[in-house]
C-alpha cells in the first residue's frame, strides 16, 4: 500500500456552499498539499430526491474561485451504482441484510406502544419490527411489490467482526461500536445505497488514506469501519475537525443563504479574503489543526 496521502472533500449537491464547506474543503486540500499528497473531489449525489445538477456545478465554480485544484475526473456516485449494489450482494449473501418493511410512522407507534426505546446519535434507534419476520412472509411481501428498506443485522454482524479498531489525529485509537445506532439502513428502494455504505465504498475504491470531516460525522464512523471489516476494505485515518457557527452559536447549514460562497462573491468578497475568513472561523473551533 503507498505512503502517499490522500484526502477528499466530498460534498452532497442539495444546496449552494456555504463557508463551513469552504473551510472543510480547504482542510482536507491543505492536508494532502502538506505532505505532497493528492486530494480529490467527490460529488455524493445518491438523495435524487434533493440533489440537483444546478448545485453541482456551482460546488465545481465555488471551489474554483476559491483556487482549490484537485485530480480529474471527479467521482459522482449516482454513476457507480454497480460498485454499492455489489457490496450489498456481498452482505445479503452473509445474511446480513433483511428487508424492512416499516414506515417512519410504524416505527415511531412500535416505539410510542413499548413505551421506550434505546437511543443513539440519530435519536430513538429502530426497535428490530422486521429482523425476526418469517422468511416466507419476507418474501411474500417483497413479490407483492411492498416498499421497503435494507438494514444491516448489526448484532450479528458485530459477532463476526470481532472487536474493531479506528484512529482519529485528535481522540486516538477509537474502539468501533456501531451497535449505538441499532440496524442501520443500507439502502432503500428510491435511494439504492444510504450515505453509510456509498462513502465507505467511495474511500476504498479512491484509494483515500486520510478522511478529514466534521466533527458531525464522528460517530458515523463506528458504522463505516465495521464496513469496512465485513467488506474487506482498507481502513483510512480519520481527522474529524470543528464545525463553523454563526454568531448565535448555530452550526452553518444550506438553508442559511447569506452564508453561501455565492452570496458572499456576490457581495464583493474576494477569494482571498473568504479563505482567510474561513480559516479564521475553523481556528475558533479547534479544528485547525493538522497534528498527528
Amino acid at each position: 500500500m503507498s505512503d502517499v496521502v490522500v484526502t477528499r472533500f466530498a460534498p452532497s449537491p442539495t444546496g449552494y456552499l456555504h463557508l463551513g464547506h469552504a473551510y472543510s474543503a480547504l482542510f482536507a486540500e491543505r492536508a494532502a498539499r502538506e505532505a505532497g499528497g493528492r486530494f480529490i473531489l467527490r460529488i455524493e449525489d445518491i438523495d435524487r430526491g434533493r440533489c440537483r445538477p444546478a448545485f453541482d456545478a456551482a460546488i465545481v465554480e465555488d471551489l474554483a474561485w476559491l483556487g482549490l485544484r484537485w485530480e480529474q475526473p471527479v467521482r459522482r456516485q449516482s454513476e457507480h451504482m454497480d460498485d454499492y449494489a455489489t457490496a450489498l450482494d456481498a452482505l445479503r449473501g452473509r445474511g446480513l441484510l433483511y428487508p424492512c418493511f416499516c414506515t417512519r410512522k410504524d416505527i415511531a407507534a412500535e416505539i410510542a406502544a413499548a413505551g421506550h426505546a434505546p437511543h443513539g446519535p440519530d435519536g430513538p434507534l429502530y426497535p428490530g419490527t422486521c429482523r425476526t419476520m418469517a422468511a416466507d412472509e419476507r418474501q411474500d411481501r417483497v413479490d407483492a411489490g411492498h416498499p421497503f428498506a435494507l438494514r444491516l443485522d448489526v448484532e450479528k454482524a458485530t459477532a463476526g467482526a470481532g472487536d474493531l479498531i479506528w484512529h482519529d489525529r485528535d481522540a486516538g485509537p477509537v474502539a468501533a461500536r456501531p451497535e449505538m445506532f441499532g440496524d442501520v439502513v443500507l439502502a432503500r428502494k428510491d435511494t439504492p445505497s444510504s450515505y453509510h455504505l456509498a462513502v465507505t465504498m467511495d474511500d476504498h475504491l479512491q484509494g483515500i488514506t486520510l478522511v478529514t470531516r466534521g466533527q458531525d460525522l464522528f460517530h458515523a464512523t463506528h458504522v463505516h469501519r465495521l464496513l469496512q471489516a465485513l467488506l474487506g476494505l482498507r481502513v483510512p485515518a480519520y481527522h474529524h475537525h470543528g464545525l463553523i457557527t454563526d454568531e448565535a452559536g448555530t452550526r452553518l447549514a444550506k438553508r442559511d443563504r447569506a452564508a453561501t460562497l455565492r452570496a458572499l462573491r456576490e457581495a464583493g468578497h474576494g477569494a482571498a479574503e473568504i479563505r482567510d475568513r474561513a480559516w479564521m472561523a475553523g481556528g475558533k473551533t479547534g479544528g485547525a489543526s493538522l497534528s498527528r
